[in-house]
């Protein structure tokens, strides 16, 4: 069996072919190596190099050296996607500690997803929103709507799209942070509502073993059904898990009421010190939070045939810019360039 060891040596060889402008032999393969902290003798890397022609990986052309072969290509592409795996655990990460907003002031940066659709299709697209706002499994209540010449975020709206950012539930673990309250997020997944109410989780997806945003996931699988729980109160929709400490719950507590009032909302349940919530175990010395995913919304969109493409925590947004999404009712998702685009 190859060792984990043998197998990193072997994707770093193969990288450096694939960055090189040409074929390199085994001594400038070990040079270059080095000044990335790979310390493998030439004659190491030449016994790399002849496993991986056996594998089809390089080809050997005599004293101009190897150079990579498609299947070589494959193999590092496959090696860089379990490289990612963790990368949403890191994002949230990340983005908690630079999130300032405050909730006392009202001031300050919350994440924002981002998701696209064809302008075209904006009626429909936001009749499918308001519904799930309205039956309360969003994140939140405030949404921003970015139009051909705005800027969501990060993100300048091209032509013929319509943009909508959504509340990532993150949101929630950089309120707490704030507080110097400690948030672990342990996993996204597929809560199912029954009577309007969660019930259970019927998939779960651990952020640390993941590359993708485990909702991002679901909704390019067609697995929600978020359209129908706003409508019968009955369905699929997106859903996160985290854990906080018994010692914090008065305070957790607080700060989901306060944030709920401001339209930063989305805790679906708070657990009990040291018990299950909703059949999910927790640590010994915390208690469960589920949270509404922030893109249920865009999930019912995509239920309606409407096609999209997200981008979970994409970005920070200043809390200002976003609008109660009732506001939405009323608002033409196809005006003209120009023309004010959100609440002063």
């Amino acid at each position: 069996m190859v060792g984990p060891k043998t197998q990193q040596n072997m994707i770093a060889i193969l990288r450096v072919l694939r960055n090189a402008p040409g074929p390199m032999g085994a001594e400038r393969v070990s040079a270059e190596l080095r000044y990335s902290g790979t310390r493998l003798s030439e004659r190491a890397v030449r016994n790399y190099l002849a496993q991986a022609d056996a594998q089809g990986w390089t080809q050997n052309l005599g004293r101009r050296g190897r150079r990579l072969t498609p299947e070589g290509r494959q193999e590092v592409a496959r090696a860089q996607v379990m490289d990612k795996v963790g990368f949403v655990a890191a994002r949230v990460d990340e983005l908690t500690y630079q999130m300032d907003f405050d909730l006392e002031s009202r001031q300050g940066t919350v994440i924002l997803n981002v998701s696209t659709m064809a302008l075209e299709d904006a009626d429909a697209a936001l009749g499918a929103l308001l519904a799930v706002y309205d039956a309360g499994l969003g994140m939140g209540r405030l949404v921003l709507l970015g139009r051909p010449g705005d800027t969501v975020g990060a993100f300048q709206v091209p032509p013929g799209r319509l943009v909508i950012g959504t509340l990532c539930s993150v949101s929630i673990n950089g309120i707490f942070l704030r507080a110097k309250v400690a948030t672990r997020s342990r996993f996204g997944g597929l809560l199912e509502i029954e009577d309007g109410h969660p019930k259970r989780f019927t998939q779960l997806i651990r952020y640390d073993g993941t590359s993708l945003d485990p909702l991002e996931i679901f909704i390019r699988g067609h697995m929600t059904s978020v359209a129908q729980a706003a409508r019968t109160g009955a369905g699929l929709i997106g859903a996160s898990f985290r854990e906080v400490p018994t010692v914090s719950l008065a305070e957790v507590r607080r700060l989901a009421a306060l944030s709920d009032k401001l339209g930063l909302g989305g805790i679906m349940a708070i657990g009990q010190p040291n018990q299950p919530l909703l059949d999910i175990p927790v640590a010994q010395g915390c208690v469960g939070l589920v949270v509404s995913g922030g893109l249920n919304p865009v999930a019912a969109i995509t239920e309606v045939g409407i096609g999209t493409t997200s981008a979970a925590m994409h970005s920070l947004c200043d809390f200002n810019r976003l609008l109660e999404y009732e506001t939405l009712r009323n608002l033409d998702p196809r005006r003209q360039p120009g023309t004010p685009a959100y609440r002063p």
